[in-house]
């Protein structure tokens, strides 16, 4: 039976958690912040315990401490595993876990989470680079975990990510404003209806999930379309759109913090 560790029981990991165990995985936690309470998945005390035996380690912490996190698990994983890391990071941050890995003898996968985890769960489409991306998508595979492989090193995962995170928080961010401008006017659920049906079938869907999970997930897409907005800029490409994007996630942190919540 494959072993896999989740480091990190917040929104995505315990998700991923519970259905790898619900899929037939040997499924170990580690998470002193959070409980996932769940029978079928042990949750240990200590990185050491929950890393033992691991044939798969699976950091779902966030993109800040996805370095400190990697520097206390490594020492604790065996020769022969996979360290992958799922966490919303830049390149570089992916590309320095993937030496504190290489420094060790280990395989580390950069694998770049497509999708909310919310909708799919353990399915949600994954892409992967590094060293270990192959290993790490035959172990997980059996347990219905669709993982798209890349050529190039780690980081290379990350950046494609951060790619598609222009497109995807920019639309967010102009189906916000174009809302917030409708509601003033007292036409939102008009351009709302007009918006998912340009969006097509599922587009409704859509736009209640780009704007709630903006609202929920504001400090996570913040930081990450700060990331998007470094890539951009380091590639000579104009990032007009990005910068606005980055201001409206902002405005979203500060009215959080505003509001306490």
């Amino acid at each position: 039976m494959t072993t896999i560790a989740i480091l990190g029981l917040g929104e995505a990991g315990r998700r991923y958690a519970r259905g790898l165990a619900h899929a037939g995985a040997d499924v170990r936690a580690f998470d002193p912040a959070h409980d996932l309470g769940d029978p079928d998945v042990p949750q240990f005390a200590t990185l050491a315990e929950a890393l033992a035996g691991a044939d798969v380690a699976l950091s779902l912490v966030t993109g800040h401490a996805a370095a400190s996190v990697a520097r206390e698990a490594l020492p604790h994983i065996a020769a022969g595993a996979v360290y992958a890391d799922l966490n919303t990071a830049a390149p570089d941050l992916k590309q320095r876990i993937a030496r504190l890995a290489a420094d060790r003898g280990l395989a580390m996968a950069d694998v770049a989470v497509l999708a909310p985890v919310v909708r799919a769960g353990h399915r949600t489409p994954l892409l992967a680079s590094g060293t270990g991306a192959r290993q790490f998508a035959e172990r997980v595979g059996p347990f219905e975990v669709p993982v798209e492989v890349i050529d190039g090193d780690a980081g290379e995962a990350a950046r494609l990510r951060l790619l598609r995170s222009v497109f995807m928080k920019g639309l967010a961010a102009l189906v916000l404003e174009g809302l917030g401008a409708a509601r003033a006017a007292g036409a939102e659920e008009w351009l709302r209806a007009q918006m998912a049906d340009e969006l097509g079938p599922d587009g409704a869907a859509l736009v209640d999930r780009l704007v709630d999970g903006s609202t929920l997930h504001a400090v996570r897409r913040e930081h990450e379309v700060r990331a998007a907005l470094a890539a951009l800029e380091s590639s000579g490409q104009p990032a007009d759109m990005t910068r606005a994007t980055l201001a409206w996630f902002e405005r979203l942190v500060a009215e959080r913090d505003d509001s306490g919540r």
